[in-house]
């Protein structure tokens, strides 16, 4: 599988991304992948970091409330 096609887990938002898009960072734990935008949104400042953190959270509500969602189908129609 070519480089620019690998998926890694961003530890930072959670999300996976093609590994060009990625840096490896070496953090208190070991080195951990986290995507550019993470990083870069975090050297634009406080505003935009929070900006950039609530948008996450926002994308991981929906993808957790769609999940359960699913789940409760799944379990309704049993």
């Amino acid at each position: 599988m070519p480089m620019a096609t690998e998926q890694t887990y961003c530890y930072h938002c959670r999300i996976h991304h093609p590994r060009n898009e990625m840096r490896l960072i070496v953090t208190k734990t070991g080195k951990r992948w986290r995507c550019i935008k993470s990083i870069e949104a975090t050297r634009q400042g406080p505003e935009a970091r929070e900006a950039y953190g609530r948008q996450v959270s926002e994308i991981n509500k929906a993808e957790s409330k769609s999940r359960a969602q699913r789940l409760n189908n799944l379990l309704q129609e049993k």
